[in-house]
């Protein structure tokens, strides 16, 4: 695997730049699940501000493949996010507070590949679904068959737009209360 480590100590002050490819074997390490693969490239510039302090802009843009969640076949996901961080030394490692890192004044190397990681990830929506009619035929006929709103109502009751649960005393007493308000 490729290094993601940013060398810190060895930078000068002022600005520089540093380039990396996230491909598939950067994405193999994350849950197996989650990202599939992937093909975003990264562009990270670091100003050095001081001899402890500085300031990170991560540029990220490509694509990753990721299971859609109605079908669970792959579909592609862009990219194209930024995040930005200041890194100051202290006694010890603290990430609690946001945009904000403190690592510790003996570290030389940053590792940039969880910063990278975690990026890429908050960019995946919390529903992630192909386009109308871009979802896999057969897996979408089978899961109409399993369907609950196909089945019938197991009262007897009217439907009316919301689901039956039967005669479940409890939803029978819940349905008291509304009726009295």
């Amino acid at each position: 695997m490729a290094s993601y480590k940013l060398p810190l100590k060895r930078l000068s002050l002022g600005v520089q730049e540093f380039t990396y490819h996230l491909g598939k074997d950067f994405f193999s390490d994350i849950e197996p699940l989650e990202v599939r693969g992937g093909n975003v490239d990264a562009v990270v510039s670091v100003d050095r501000k001081s001899d402890d302090i500085y300031q990170i802009e991560m540029t990220l843009k490509g694509e990753i493949t990721i299971p859609c969640d109605r079908c669970l076949d792959d579909m592609q996901w862009a990219v194209d996010t930024s995040y930005d961080l200041s890194v100051k030394e202290g006694d010890e490692y603290d990430d609690s507070v946001d945009n904000v890192l403190t690592i510790p004044s003996h570290w030389r190397e940053l590792d940039l590949a969880p910063l990278l990681r975690d990026t890429v990830l908050l960019t995946i929506p919390i529903k992630h679904v192909h386009p109308e009619g871009g979802c896999n035929a057969q897996m979408l006929e089978r899961l109409s068959q399993h369907m609950a709103a196909d089945e019938p109502l197991r009262s007897g009751r009217e439907d009316t737009g919301s689901y039956n649960l039967g005669d479940d005393p409890r939803w029978e007493a819940l349905r008291k209360l509304k009726d009295n308000n």
